[in-house]
């Protein structure tokens, strides 16, 4: 059920972007940014019991984000194993549930197992459920869970003629989340970047300037309160 016009977002996605234009401006690596996008992770997560965000999704890794120079992918995979050493206790601590989204084949397995293993441990934590999106692609998402569905088609589990716009999100890597009510990108670029294609049919959408290192909780809370302006019908017509 959609929530009142005048509420919160109970569900926020985040494309956290402007890292390594943050480290340039400052005449530091790329990686110097990402190190300081991670922190930043940190202060807005604590944040989010607070603005009434119950669910947060961020966007960690893309699968077009294999591009990048072998450096600076090798570091972000070393940032993601050391992100999830030095979090866990705290994460489960302040009572966060984290759950990761993509394609894991491609991840090596040491990170692999630090990923369930930070899943297992935080299982039981309702406070804020934090959605790490890595090695993540929407349309990628979406030929993975068709081929789930032609699957069980194809063994006699779903019959052709009752697939409908509520089937495929049973087989997504979200099947567990409700929808984002919006959806921020950082650092001024205007574009979703194939992140939940989906997911994000009725979502509201705020591209702002601020790079992901300085998107402090008071830069959030103005965006959420932007968010709580809004008027979203649905598709449908207020009268």
């Amino acid at each position: 059920m959609a929530k009142d016009s005048k509420a919160g977002p109970n569900h926020v996605a985040i494309i956290m972007d402007g890292n390594g234009r943050w480290a340039q401006m400052r005449g530091r690596p790329r990686l110097f940014g990402h190190h300081a996008g991670a922190k930043r992770v940190r202060d807005i997560v604590e944040s989010c019991p607070g603005f009434d965000v119950k669910y947060l999704t961020i966007f960690a890794f893309s699968t077009e984000n294999w591009k990048r120079t072998q450096t600076e992918v090798a570091g972000l995979m070393k940032l993601f194993r050391r992100y999830i050493q030095r979090e866990a206790r705290d994460l489960l601590a302040r009572g966060v549930r984290v759950r990761f989204i993509g394609d894991r084949v491609r991840l090596d397995d040491k990170l692999v197992n630090m990923m369930d293993e930070l899943e297992l441990l935080t299982r039981d934590n309702d406070k804020v459920h934090l959605t790490i999106a890595l090695n993540y692609g929407g349309r990628d998402e979406v030929a993975r869970a068709t081929k789930r569905l032609a699957y069980d088609v194809e063994q006699g589990r779903l019959a052709p003629k009752d697939i409908d716009d509520e089937t495929l999100p049973k087989y997504l890597d979200t099947c567990f989340l409700p929808d984002p009510d919006l959806v921020i990108r950082t650092s001024g670029e205007a574009r979703i970047s194939n992140f939940l294609l989906w997911q994000s049919a009725y979502a509201e959408y705020d591209f702002i300037d601020t790079l992901w290192p300085d998107f402090t909780p008071a830069v959030f809370e103005k965006v959420l309160d932007g968010f709580k302006a809004r008027d979203r019908r649905f598709g449908a017509v207020k009268v």
